[in-house]
């Protein structure tokens, strides 16, 4: 069980702070049902979710953790998205979105971030199903990375590229 206070990845909702942990009675819940009340730390408005939900949940990464990852960044191998189907890819990077390990964020992240510059050099445009799977990822890694960090989600992106730099 979570603590109040405590920062916490909720789906794709992303990271959110728990605020209460009570009992509620909201319309259709079940009686002495307890609840989360989590607050998401980049969007608006609040989230009840049963202490039992099936969502996926866990802690979020550390500073050092963060650390560690930006790290591993130049090692990582990119997904070699010439081998598979179009929907053979789509199914890997749900797949990879759905664990929301920032290890395999990154890979889906740099790995599009990479097609879509292959794809500006040949004056074309990544496909939309391949942007979507790279904002999500990128927009779960900074939201992350910017708590564990104490830094805005927007200055992320320039966090890592100087960490690579001083690499």
């Amino acid at each position: 069980m979570y603590k109040i206070g405590e920062f916490i990845v909720y789906g794709n909702d992303g990271v959110c702070r728990v605020d209460d942990i009570s009992e509620l009675s909201i319309g259709g819940s079940s009686k002495g049902k307890t609840y989360y009340t989590l607050k998401p730390m980049h969007e608006n408005g609040t989230v009840f979710a049963p202490i039992d939900t099936t969502v996926f949940m866990r802690p979020i990464v550390s500073y050092e953790e963060v650390h560690k990852l930006i790290e591993q960044i130049p090692s990582i191998k990119e997904i070699d998205h010439d081998k598979k189907s179009v929907r053979e890819l789509q199914e890997y990077y749900k797949k990879l979105l759905k664990n929301h390990d920032c290890m395999d964020l990154l890979t889906v992240m740099i790995t599009l971030k990479d097609k879509k510059n292959a794809a500006a050099t040949n004056g074309k445009k990544l496909s939309q199903m391949d942007d979507k799977f790279m904002r999500t990822a990128k927009n779960l890694i900074e939201g992350e990375f910017s708590i564990a960090l104490g830094i805005e989600k927007d200055d992320v992106e320039l966090y890592i590229d100087d960490s690579l730099e001083k690499m």
